[in-house]
């Protein structure tokens, strides 16, 4: 099998790096947290476009912070003028991912307000958006994902169950990472069915000798 270069970026908790890794890709998360996860010591704490911008990576797969770009908090843009410049640097970011110079990108968020999308890309709009029950999970929490060079997700284990318990979990200082972690029947589908088509994509590119090396690449 063809390994690729992946870089999962904002991610702390290792789910999606950890799907690709077991299927043998060098496979990275970056975030300004620590790493958790099962391989956790292929975690680099820092800044994502650093990372990003650093070296050479075949697929990228992005979860950048939504708290001042979801729909769910516009309502506090009327009432907290300084989430306002929050909210745009929060676009910019989203957007400089996005335009990152790597052939295959996913970039994950919530459902987006007008404003933030506005600031995005006047054209802007999500490729597809996907839910955990198609993914084994029986639960709601809409994901959408702007793709870039990949297809769309496609579901992998319809099951019952439209609660939305993530939604629903406990008041603390914790909450908000339990509610970003990415599902794991999303993560493995991700590595699946991406990992898959970059790899063919890769191998259909006639080699030169300005072209990337996968065997250049080392832990």
């Amino acid at each position: 099998m063809t390994a690729l270069k992946v870089l999962v970026a904002c991610e702390y908790s290792g789910v999606v790096r950890d799907a690709f890794r077991r299927r043998g890709h060098h496979a990275w998360s970056c975030d300004l947290l620590p790493g958790e996860g099962e391989f956790s010591r292929y975690h680099r704490q820092n800044d994502a476009l650093e990372e990003i911008r650093g070296e050479h990576w075949d697929l990228l797969i992005a979860h950048p912070p939504c708290t001042y770009l979801c729909n769910s908090g516009v309502r506090w843009l009327h009432t907290r003028p300084e989430r306002w410049e929050q909210m745009r640097e929060g676009a910019g970011f989203f957007r400089q991912i996005l335009e990152s110079d790597v052939d295959h990108i996913a970039v994950e968020n919530p459902v987006m307000h007008k404003y933030a999308k506005e600031l995005i890309g006047a054209d802007f709009e999500f490729t597809q958006s996907v839910q955990p029950w198609q993914f084994g999970h029986g639960e709601i929490k809409r994901t959408c994902l702007s793709l870039k060079g990949l297809p769309k997700l496609q579901p992998t284990n319809i099951v019952d169950g439209r609660a939305p318990k993530v939604h629903h979990a406990s008041p603390g200082p914790d909450r908000w990472k339990v509610r970003s972690r990415t599902y794991e029947g999303i993560g493995e589908a991700m590595a699946d069915q991406w990992g898959r088509f970059v790899v063919e994509a890769k191998r259909s590119i006639p080699k030169t000798a300005h072209a990337p090396i996968w065997s250049e690449f080392y832990e």
